[in-house]
């Protein structure tokens, strides 16, 4: 546990910088937000595209990883969707609340530090669970707040996930490299050098805008954060483990690296899109700062137990 957690105490030192640079006013609330810009449309997307056209079609299609992360995941929603519903929560905050206790932060922090701890062979399983996080998870919660608050989900909403996906830099930089991994299309070697020295920025820059990003979160609605933060962090990668290990038994590997980025904390995306849709931004903000902060620990515990699995 102790090594593993100092393995990893880099990347949060990281966060740290970030969150002091905020807090101390040397980064302002704009500036973060044009830096989470760069490392969203360029420096991520340059890394995402190099590992996706690296890789062979079939590393990105494992049948049997896609349906034991998605069937645990959409298990923990419903699950979660169930206790909203009941304790009186409209079907839009209910949706937020669903999307907290389920969507990690795979971009911003998985790849980095899964590809980093773990080797390039990290980054097949962490993409395939980023893919169904954007593409089912990120169309379920447009669907479901659009319908609650139209009556019914019309041909319009398709349309506005279709532009969703399309305008989304990380579905379309993926969906880019594994064209070029298709066609097997050669990637000139200064254009290479420049996805790498443009990926290369994703680390850093990410972490370092998490933390900045943590320095302007409401610690509001503690109660409904801290149920949610355990779900996220415990619930999420423990049903992910039932699938991956006992049920639909997996590569060990792929089973390690679903369980350790299940076990991510909530992701930025989902304030923005409470923000965007002006339902629950306290809790999901307040969701985002909790679960971030636990998981300087229960990150570093995940890895421990999963460490077998990917040793």
């Amino acid at each position: 546990m102790l090594a593993i957690f100092l393995q990893t105490s880099p990347f949060f030192m990281l966060i740290g910088c970030g969150y002091a640079a905020a807090r101390s006013g040397m980064f302002p609330e704009a500036a973060v937000g044009y830096l989470a810009k760069f490392v969203f449309f360029f420096a991520l997307s340059a890394l995402l595209f190099r590992f996706a056209s690296s890789l062979a079609v079939s590393e990105l299609f494992y049948p049997a990883f896609l349906l034991a992360y998605l069937t645990a995941t959409f298990l923990l929603y419903c699950g979660v969707a169930i206790v909203a519903r009941a304790s009186g929560r409209r079907l839009d905050e209910t949706a937020v609340e669903a999307q907290c206790a389920v969507i990690g932060n795979v971009g911003f922090l998985g790849i980095p530090l899964f590809v980093t701890l773990l080797g390039e062979a990290a980054a097949a399983p962490v993409l395939m669970v980023l893919s169904v996080d954007l593409i089912i998870f990120g169309s379920i919660i447009v669907m479901v707040i659009t319908g609650s608050r139209d009556g019914r989900v019309s041909p319009a909403v398709v349309v506005t996930m279709t532009k969703g996906l399309l305008h989304n830099p990380m579905v379309m930089s993926i969906g880019l490299g594994l064209v070029w991994s298709v066609f097997d299309l050669p990637v000139a070697g200064q254009i290479d050098r420049f996805l790498e020295l443009l990926g290369a920025a994703a680390t850093p820059g990410a972490l370092f805008a998490i933390g900045a990003s943590l320095a302007v979160r409401r610690a509001e609605r503690l109660g409904t954060a801290v149920w949610l933060s355990s779900l996220k962090l415990a619930a999420h990668p423990a049903l992910c483990a039932f699938f991956a290990l006992v049920l639909v038994p997996l590569d060990p590997f792929a089973a390690g690296v679903m369980i350790a980025t299940a076990a991510l904390p909530t992701a930025g995306n989902v304030f923005m899109l409470a923000e965007h849709y002006g339902v629950a931004q306290q809790r999901a903000s307040a969701t985002i700062l909790v679960s971030t902060i636990l998981s300087v620990v229960t990150l570093s515990l995940a890895l421990g137990l999963v460490a077998p699995l990917t040793g």
